[in-house]
């Protein structure tokens, strides 16, 4: 993800879900139900009920990759091309940008599954979104761990936690596809989604717009460990949040909504 926009929009889309998941694992527990996404309920007549029915997840995840895909263009200087052949010889033309792109393409992906199985097919299958997810994160370790090259100190530092909590989610949504009614399986996926958004978020400030207004420092010893103090900070601020997340939820579903 190249400058500012291109740590900031992907950040935000994996923060923001990590939170849609946050809500479902509370709700799930609140209300002992034994699986996390409810059964849809059969299409009401008429247009607009319809439409207030129908789920809105996938289609945010669709329009969030084409936001991120168009900022991806934008921010290449010259037509964006594979290869280029100059002086007779074959160059691989904008790495990185290509790694972005074919990110971008699997939460495309998983977004149009998302719609299919909740909008169209007769029944929702739940095991297709979470296979949609885990071959997502596939996807995106091997480039992750390809995108650290030609990197050093800050940079570098903040890219391989990432890489770490980007790991551990793929194990989770990986265990998901055997365990999917697991509710400690649900609460980690949503815990590690906050993470990651929140740390890509922190890594295009750390890097672009340094909140302090100084830039942060490659040969300055204090500047490269406090990335890992930073790192452990987002941890358990996503802690914090899901706690407060789950109080919310039971205020709203023991009191507020029984009583409504």
């Amino acid at each position: 993800m190249g400058g500012f926009e291109g740590h900031l929009y992907p950040g935000l889309s994996l923060f923001f879900y990590g939170l849609y998941h946050a809500q479902l694992v509370s709700r799930a527990l609140i209300c002992n139900a034994p699986v996390q996404y409810l059964p849809r309920h059969p299409w009401n007549k008429g247009r607009w009920a319809r439409l207030r029915q129908i789920h809105h997840v996938g289609l945010l995840k669709i329009l969030s990759a084409c936001i991120l895909v168009a900022q991806e263009f934008h921010s290449v200087p010259r037509q964006l091309v594979l290869i280029s052949k100059m002086y007779h010889q074959r160059n691989f033309m904008y790495r990185k940008q290509w790694q972005h792109l074919t990110i971008y393409a699997t939460y495309f992906l998983s977004g149009c599954v998302d719609v299919v199985s909740q909008n169209l097919l007769p029944q929702r299958c739940a095991a297709l979104e979470q296979a949609a997810q885990a071959l997502g994160m596939f996807v995106l370790l091997p480039l992750m761990v390809s995108h650290m090259q030609d990197t050093e100190g800050v940079e570098l530092l903040s890219h391989v936690l990432l890489t770490q909590a980007m790991f551990l989610l793929a194990l989770v949504v990986t265990a998901e596809l055997w365990a999917p009614d697991e509710p400690l399986i649900w609460t980690m996926k949503a815990f590690l989604y906050m993470v990651s958004g929140s740390w890509l978020m922190q890594i295009g400030f750390m890097l672009y717009r340094p909140i302090s207004g100084y830039k942060w420092m490659d040969d300055d010893q204090n500047d490269v460990v406090f990335v890992a103090t930073f790192f452990c900070w987002h941890v358990v601020f996503s802690a914090i949040l899901m706690i407060w997340i789950y109080g919310f939820s039971f205020l709203w579903y023991c009191y507020i909504f029984v009583n409504a």
